[in-house]
């Protein structure tokens, strides 16, 4: 629960790409806490996933790429709780896979429009609420790829090397107001988007042993970490869950 002039009420939690995979893990955590209201956008249908939590949740249909429908999503949050403490920036696509000279300018644009911008449209959004407030976290998931350059997947590596300087950035223009901005780093994950590069074949990724991909559930964990006093060191760049030591803050086993 949050103090909020003397007034104990529970937290509010935005989940982007929250249909399935980290969004969902995640989102499933945060409900059996007990302690969350959750939003939950997604352009897929979110309705059975918002009935099978044990929490009070607004199911948003929603574009990330799209401004104007994100500037409402988070009209209709704010008008159903009042604020918002969190945000994750979640949603993101690296399909089609494949070498920059076969794939069309509208589908790598489409990558960039929903990895970069649409985390840039709704921290844009949800920043002034936050600032009013005088406090908030807004989690951006990141990657190794934003630092390596991996074939077939330049709009992806793009998209993320651009999410850190947005990072970083935002960090340094909304600290001042109580608002923290952060990155995650979870490498590989057991989620769709795995099945997508192993079936490419390009890069040393889709040769991984899919036992090496961690849990979602893992992901959720360093979420709710990085929402705790413990995680402020971390404002301003990215938290690795690739290292020992990034997993025994969590509380997570060690890599081998």
């Amino acid at each position: 629960m949050a103090n909020f002039g003397g007034i104990l009420m529970k937290k509010v939690i935005l989940i982007t790409g929250a249909s399935r995979g980290i969004g969902e893990a995640t989102a499933r955590h945060f409900a059996q806490r007990g302690d969350w209201q959750l939003v939950l956008a997604a352009r897929s249908d979110l309705s059975a996933l918002a009935q099978s939590l044990d929490a009070e949740v607004l199911p948003l249909s929603l574009d990330v790429a799209d401004a104007d429908a994100v500037r409402g999503a988070i009209a209709q949050a704010q008008a159903r709780f009042g604020r918002i403490d969190v945000l994750v920036n979640n949603a993101g696509l690296i399909d089609p896979i494949g070498r920059l000279t076969d794939i069309s300018c509208e589908d790598w644009g489409r990558v960039i429009d929903v990895n970069l911008k649409g985390a840039y449209n709704t921290l844009r959004s949800v920043a002034p609420l936050m600032q009013a407030q005088g406090k908030g976290l807004v989690i951006n998931i990141s990657s190794g790829a934003a630092s390596s350059a991996l074939e077939g997947w330049s709009h992806y590596c793009a998209s993320k090397a651009g999410l850190l300087s947005l990072t970083r950035c935002a960090d340094v223009e909304l600290r001042g107001q109580g608002v923290r901005v952060v990155g995650l780093s979870p490498g590989t994950v057991a989620t769709a988007m795995q099945v997508a590069i192993k079936d490419s074949r390009i890069n040393a990724v889709s040769r991984l042993d899919p036992n090496v991909h961690i849990p979602p559930e893992w992901v959720a964990k360093a979420i709710e970490f990085l929402c705790t006093d413990a995680g402020l060191e971390y404002a301003g760049g990215d938290f690795s869950l690739k290292t020992d030591a990034g997993r025994r803050a969590v509380g997570l086993a060690p890599i081998g």
